[in-house]
């Protein structure tokens, strides 16, 4: 793997609430593939949720605390890095306005927002990463997760990599840009559409005819997972870092226990 001539830096993982508590092997697949770019990994104990929920909710008093601690917890650190669009988003895009009647403060949350990044993103941009030493025989569609791809410009950077893993082959999902119907509290706040959302979603996901839906935000693949599991749909589903790092031994992700991935 190739990277380009920034010479390890510090990163620290952003590990997120979901991937810490459904799919711990999404962590170490994002560990694997930050060290294989030349990347030195700490992943903070005091780190908590970005605070995306309360902040999606007007919970404005709990955003503000969530974002203080994670703002403590990340400082130091050369970047920050997180293999979620959504949670990177809230980070990059958010937290300098939480701040706006605190200078010191924002001027803090500023500096991480600068030096946040989701997964693939930062293989691809910062680091230069051009491909990947991993095999997977079949073909993937690929789901862009709206945070990453709207907030972040998530787009081209994981089919670069995609398409240099060895067997894999990429059919586009037509409706590769629009929302599964996760959304966070969206999909509680509003069950019907969201269930009708995610239904078309998945329904396109089967006519590519591909083996796996791949994506870089484990809110939107569980999601679809559990959608996809209901219908009695065959499609395997895994987060791209999973594949993009060769760690494929393990069921896919609503296919029984959560993989823990190794130490």
């Amino acid at each position: 793997m190739a990277s380009n001539t920034k010479k390890n830096p510090r990163i620290g993982l952003f590990v997120t609430c979901l991937v810490d508590l459904y799919r711990p092997s999404v962590g170490f697949a994002a560990i694997k593939l930050l060290e294989d770019a030349g990347c030195t990994v700490e992943v903070p104990e005091a780190q908590t949720c970005c605070g995306q929920p309360a902040f999606n909710s007007g919970d404005l008093p709990d955003t503000r605390a969530i974002a203080r601690q994670v703002i403590d917890a990340f400082q130091g650190f050369d970047y920050v890095v997180a293999p979620s669009g959504s949670c990177a988003g809230m980070i990059h895009e958010h937290y300098p306005a939480l701040f706006a009647d605190e200078p010191e403060t924002a001027q803090r949350a500023q500096h991480l927002s600068k030096r946040t990044h989701e997964l693939v993103s930062f293989l691809v941009d910062v680091m230069g990463v051009e491909g990947v030493d991993a095999k997977l025989d079949g073909t993937v569609t690929y789901h862009d997760s709206c945070s990453g791809l709207r907030e972040l410009g998530v787009k081209a950077q994981p089919r670069k990599l995609l398409s240099t893993v060895k067997g894999l082959s990429l059919t586009e999902l037509p409706s590769a840009e629009i929302c599964c119907g996760f959304g966070g509290t969206f999909c509680i706040k509003y069950p019907d559409i969201s269930d009708k959302m995610v239904t078309d979603k998945v329904t396109d996901v089967a006519a590519t005819g591909a083996d796996t839906l791949l994506a870089g935000d484990l809110g939107c693949l569980l999601n679809m997972a559990g959608k996809i599991k209901r219908l009695g749909h065959t499609t395997k589903v895994r987060h791209v870092a999973e594949v993009l790092a060769g760690m494929t031994d393990q069921p896919g992700i609503g296919d029984g226990k959560a993989a823990q991935g190794k130490g």
